[in-house]
C-alpha cells in the first residue's frame, strides 16, 4: 500500500508491507540457543528494498542476554536513501485471549547504505516464559512474529531542487607522487646507500625536506652532482625514508616484529631528524611511545634526547617516573647508559616524580 503528501518542497511516500516470522521448535531448538546466536526469516520485500527479521532468544551481548530480542536487517546492498522505519510484532491470536503488543519496538534506520542491524526491540525472557506456560505465542512449539514494516521516503520536487552537485574524489596527488618514484621516470639524482643505489628527483626531495633543498639548490650545492653517498644509515631504512618523503605514510612494514620493529622505528627517527622531516619525526615518535616497556624505555628515552623529540621524551619520563616502574627500569642496562650519556635527562625525572608524589 502507498501514500503520498505534497507541499512545496517535497514528496513523501509510505509504503507499508507486512510479513510472518513463524519459528518452529522454539522450546526444543532455538530457546537455548547461546547469547548471541540468531535465527533468520526469509527475505521479504517492503519499499522496493529486500529485509530479514533475525530472532535472538538470548540476547545479542552479555548485557542483554535476560531479553528476548528481535531485529530488522536491510539485506538490499545498493540502498542509497536515509528514511524512518516502523515495524511491529504480535503474538498469535487465540480465541478468549487479549491481544498483546509485548514485541512492539520502533526501528529506525541510520544509514540504509549499508548491511546492518537496526535499534531492536525485546521483551524479558522471563516474561516470554510466562507467556508460553499459558500457551500464548506458541501454537505447536510455534514461535509467529507479525511484522508491520513501514518505509517512509521523501524526494525534493524538481523545481526546488538547488544547483547540480557533483561528488569529489579524494586528494590523489600523493599517489602519484608515489608512481613517479615507482616508475623512475625523470630521475636526476641517485644515493648510494651500503652498496645500494636509489633513483630520486631533486625537486620532490627538495619540496619535502629543507636538507635537501640547501644540499641540491642552496649556495653549497655541487653543480651537475647526480651521485649522493649516503653514510651512516641502511638501505632499508633510506628506502623507507624516501617511500615517506613521496607517499607520506611510511612503508608496510608487517614482516617486523617486536625488538626488529622497534629497532626499525628508532632509525626511521634517527633519519626523519637527520633530513628534518618533521611530520615523518612525529609519525615515528608517536609509534614508539605506543610501545614503551620497562625493558626499552631509558633507552628510548636517550634516542628522545639526543634528537630533540620532546613529546617522545615527556611520553618516557612519565613512564620511568611512575611508581610502578622506576625500581624495575633502574636496573636495566639502558638506565645506566642513560646516567652516563644523558645526566641532565635525570633532572627532569627527578622534577616529575617528585610533582607524581605530591599529588599522591
Amino acid at each position: 500500500m502507498s501514500s503520498e503528501s505534497k507541499n512545496a518542497a517535497s514528496i513523501t511516500e509510505a509504503d507499508i508491507g507486512t510479513y510472518a516470522f513463524e519459528i518452529d521448535d522454539y522450546s526444543s531448538k532455538i530457546r537455548n540457543i547461546g547469547v548471541g546466536g540468531f535465527v533468520r526469516s526469509d527475505t521479504f520485500t517492503v519499499g522496493g528494498l529486500d529485509w530479514a527479521i533475525r530472532f535472538y532468544p538470548n540476547g545479542i551481548h552479555e548485557g542483554s542476554k535476560q531479553f528476548v530480542i528481535t531485529t530488522l536487517e536491510l539485506m538490499s546492498s545498493n540502498a542509497e536513501m536515509m528514511f524512518p522505519i516502523q515495524m511491529r510484532g504480535s503474538r498469535t491470536a487465540l480465541e478468549g485471549v487479549p491481544e498483546s503488543e509485548g514485541l512492539n519496538g520502533l526501528f529506525k534506520s541510520c544509514d540504509a547504505t549499508r548491511y546492518g542491524l537496526q535499534k531492536p526491540a525485546g521483551v524479558p525472557r522471563a516474561l516470554l516464559e510466562v507467556w508460553r506456560n499459558l500457551g500464548w505465542y506458541l501454537v505447536n512449539d510455534r514461535l509467529r512474529i507479525q511484522c508491520e514494516l513501514t518505509v517512509i521516503r521523501e524526494s525534493l520536487l524538481f523545481e526546488n531542487i538547488g544547483e547540480p552537485e557533483i561528488e569529489v574524489p579524494p586528494c590523489d596527488m600523493m599517489e602519484h607522487f608515489g608512481n613517479l618514484l615507482k616508475e623512475k621516470k625523470g630521475v636526476d639524482v641517485t644515493f648510494r646507500v651500503g652498496g645500494k643505489d636509489f633513483e630520486a628527483h631533486k625537486i620532490v626531495l627538495a619540496a619535502r625536506s629543507p636538507v635537501f633543498m640547501a644540499e641540491f639548490f642552496g649556495q653549497m650545492r655541487e653543480s651537475g652532482t647526480c651521485c649522493v653517498t649516503v653514510e651512516d644509515m641502511q638501505p632499508e631504512v633510506f628506502g623507507a625514508l624516501l617511500h615517506f618523503i613521496y607517499n607520506d605514510p611510511l612503508p608496510d612494514m608487517g614482516d617486523l616484529e617486536g625488538n626488529d620493529y622497534r629497532e626499525m622505528m628508532s632509525h626511521l627517527l634517527v633519519a626523519a631528524d637527520r633530513y628534518a622531516l618533521d611530520r615523518m619525526k612525529l609519525v615515528c615518535q608517536s609509534i614508539i611511545c605506543k610501545s614503551l616497556d620497562v625493558e626499552t624505555v631509558a633507552t628510548t628515552l636517550a634516542l628522545a634526547d639526543q634528537h630533540n623529540c620532546d613529546k617522545l621524551r615527556a611520553a618516557c619520563i612519565e613512564f620511568i617516573a611512575s611508581s610502578k616502574n622506576m625500581d624495575a627500569v633502574a636496573v636495566t642496562q639502558g638506565y645506566a647508559d642513560l646516567k652516563r650519556m644523558c645526566p641532565f635527562v635525570f633532572i627532569d625525572l627527578f622534577e616529575r616524580k617528585s610533582k607524581l608524589a605530591k599529588h599522591r
